[in-house]
């Protein structure tokens, strides 16, 4: 058996851009069990937000879009099987990655979304089906759809007024994107002025992309003046448009197609296809292969003719996109957390290769958790060299029988490192054994690793007295959706932990404190000088302001994401809020072990962790786990005196008569589906539940209804007709 790598050789071999996952497991989705799930789960929504991360934020993807897409596809497999371990910070739930500095920001008035994604003609059924049943549409009627290319570059958002642009962003989260106007005026393509009548305001968005032949000659010269090359063309576009000297951008040969549109003064159109005729007639690019699909069979149709006619295009495309061609129904469906319900990428299938596992290593996460890493003979994926493939835990080593020295078949379906798909046996050297994984973690201190019945990952149970989980709780804590202090990463950190300079997080805000009495100082180690020192003594300034989502998230609590961590901050408020909560939960539980699937027997407060929604029972037992932990809550506790945590912002739903309000739909409605209904339901600022309190405010019964009616009556919470609801909520 091979050891880990020691602590520094480990961070400086694994990187942020290609770091293994804590947990993984490719067992079926079919054959996972709930313990599983969760833990799958959990592990796909930390591995995809990296890739987001290196895909938006540093034009550097270190994946394919068909490898990214079968991690996004195994993580919708899940939530389709077990619907209520859905995260909060789910992939579903979420588009893009935060934009970086050396742009000034632009709030998107209409979010950028992205798309969910279809991977077979079944996919595509689905989608028109979903789309039927969503609207109430009879099996008969035909759902006409737009069926365009999917462009492999950077989606822009273009803003003109008066018929001039003014503004172009990138999409960068969806929320908040890059201000790069200077440089989208020097796109010959997009026009500067509008042809002919245009909304007073109209923000038109595309994919910007460089053409395959532009690529290559752009490649050849760089080669010649001895600069690096770039990957792709997706590549080449994105450092293209995003730098700092529009003149530079002036020199690069981008082009773009539109196809959609955010926030306008007037309606466009009536239909997708008339919106993208007027495209044309104010002198955007529209592709030339989008056009109406009625039905599956079509769709399918030009799913093959794009598909075939692919090589001989000079850009690059992924997939094909499908969009309802009836906007009063987009609006209709509207959207669900990171997508709109209304269209879907079908994307191209994922490459193989053959290649040789060498050895095997262990990593060890943030949370304890023994991954085991493939280093293997370096191969060409996809146009990307790879050395190195993730055997996710115990289990998938044992079912596949993978060994060192074995010629494995792999598949960049995974992070950065691909995942091995399966084993070539016929080439596997007589003097091969099956690998033992370790039972105790490969830390100095060789604490014993265990594994916890029904669980796919062995843990180290060392807590934070192994050095491995302490680094990597600490990278979390400065990493970019967390602290995102400018000049302390994952280098600078491992550095400061093995002098005993940053021990916990709050260590970080004494450093400059504390470094007048150190011996050296930081300005006089090597790599470091006066202004490097400053300058990191400034950022970590300039984050002792923080919103309390960010510092919730920063704390790596088990399960709780982005997502999930502004929940919490929104529910609660403010950060005294909040602790006081969790310390009241956690003496509840901690009074009641009992396996329980009724949250109010062991208290109120814990009783209303468990019913925000997306959390339950089992991401509250994480949360309390945290606070029950006394060095946990002396970090937060010294956090809380060292910081400024600024309370939630919370949604504007001033207008809206349930705002606040706790909602349980019941029986068959008849004017609208469930998901629309619970969809109107959220927009409108309302929890909707799937259990009737004391706590609910109004229960909306159809027909059939059962004995959620009768509980509500009994507790003499207020109950309406469908026709009652529609009238509070406006229509």
């Amino acid at each position: 058996m091979k050891h880990a790598l020691p602590l520094t050789a480990l961070s400086s071999n694994i990187t942020d851009n290609n770091k293994m996952p804590e947990s993984q497991t490719e067992i079926p989705v079919d054959e996972l069990s709930p313990e599983q799930a969760e833990t799958e789960l959990a592990r796909l929504a930390s591995e995809i937000a990296g890739h987001d991360r290196r895909y938006y934020q540093k034009d550097a993807p270190t994946i394919s879009d068909a490898a990214y897409d079968a991690l996004r596809r195994r993580n919708e497999a899940i939530e389709a099987r077990f619907p209520g371990l859905t995260r909060p910070d789910s992939p579903s739930r979420r588009v893009g990655a935060a934009p970086t500095s050396g742009f000034s920001k632009v709030a998107h008035a209409v979010p950028m979304l992205s798309l969910g994604n279809a991977f077979d003609a079944e996919d595509v059924a689905e989608f028109f089906a979903r789309i039927g049943r969503f609207l109430g549409l009879p099996e008969t009627d035909t759902i006409d759809v737009i069926a365009e290319p999917k462009i492999d570059g950077l989606s822009i958002s273009l803003r003109y007024e008066g018929g001039n642009i003014v503004q172009g962003a990138t999409r960068g989260d969806g929320a908040t994107g890059e201000n790069v106007t200077a440089n989208v005026k020097t796109i010959a393509e997009i026009p500067k002025t509008l042809r002919g009548q245009a909304p007073d305001v109209l923000e038109i968005r595309g994919e910007v992309y460089m053409g395959r032949q532009a690529f290559a000659a752009l490649n050849e010269q760089r080669e010649k003046d001895g600069d690096a090359v770039f990957a792709n063309p997706r590549n080449a576009a994105a450092g293209s448009l995003r730098q700092l000297d529009a003149t530079i951008t002036a020199l690069r040969p981008l082009r773009i197609f539109c196809y959609a549109w955010g926030e306008t003064s007037e309606m466009l159109a009536d239909t997708q296809t008339a919106f993208l005729d007027r495209l044309r007639e104010w002198g955007f690019p529209v592709n030339p292969f989008a056009g109406r699909c009625r039905g599956v069979a079509e769709a399918l149709a030009k799913y093959d003719e794009i598909y075939a006619a692919r090589a001989q295009l000079d850009y690059d495309i992924d997939g094909v996109v499908y969009k309802v061609d009836r906007l009063d129904w987009q609006q209709r469906l509207g959207f669900v957390s990171r997508a709109p319900r209304w269209a879907i990428a079908h994307k191209f299938p994922a490459e193989k290769a053959q290649t040789v596992l060498n050895e095997i290593t262990i990593q060890v996460g943030r949370t304890g958790a023994l991954t085991p890493v493939a280093n293997l003979a370096p191969i060409t994926v996809g146009g990307v060299v790879v050395s190195r493939a993730t055997l996710h835990n115990a289990d998938e080593i044992e079912r596949k029988d993978i060994r060192e020295g074995d010629t494995v078949i792999i598949q960049r379906a995974g992070d950065v490192i691909p995942q091995v798909v399966e084993i070539v046996l016929e080439m596997r050297p007589s003097s091969s054994k099956p690998y033992q994984f370790p039972t105790t973690c490969p830390c100095d201190l060789r604490t014993p690793a265990f594994r916890e019945p029904g669980e796919a990952v062995t843990r180290c149970t060392g807590e934070l007295a192994c050095p491995y989980q302490q680094v990597e709780r600490l990278r979390h804590f400065v990493s970019r959706d967390a602290f995102d202090i400018e000049g302390l990463g994952e280098k600078q950190i491992s550095a400061f932990f093995e002098r005993g300079w940053v021990k916990s997080p709050a260590d970080i805000f004494d450093l400059q404190k504390n470094d007048s009495d150190r011996e050296p100082k930081l300005r006089e180690l090597e790599g470091w000088g006066d202004k490097s020192a400053t300058n990191l003594f400034a950022a970590i300034e300039a984050k002792r302001t923080i919103p309390l989502e960010r510092l919730i998230y920063a704390l790596g609590i088990r399960q709780i994401g982005q997502a999930t961590a502004k929940q919490l901050a929104r529910h609660y408020g403010s950060f005294s809020r909040w602790q006081e909560a969790m310390h009241q939960a956690t003496m509840e539980r901690s009074g009641n072990r009992l396996e329980t699937k009724k949250a109010e027997t062991v208290g109120e407060a814990y009783a209303a962790l468990c019913d925000i929604d997306g959390i339950g029972i089992k991401m509250a037992d994480d949360i309390v786990a945290f606070f029950s932990e006394p060095h946990n809550v002396a970090a937060i506790e010294a956090l809380g005196d060292r910081l400024t945590i600024e309370e939630a912002a919370q949604p504007d739903t001033s207008s809206s008569a349930v705002a606040g309000k706790t909602v349980v739909f019941t029986g068959s409605l008849e004017t609208m589906s469930r998901a629309e209904a619970k969809a109107t339901a959220e927009a409108r600022g309302a929890k909707v539940s799937g259990s009737v309190s004391k706590k609910t405010d109004y229960v909306i019964v159809g027909a059939d209804a059962g004995s959620k009616a009768k509980k509500a009556q009994d507790l003499g919470v207020a109950i309406l007709s469908e026709k009652d609801w529609r009238a509070l909520i406006g229509g």
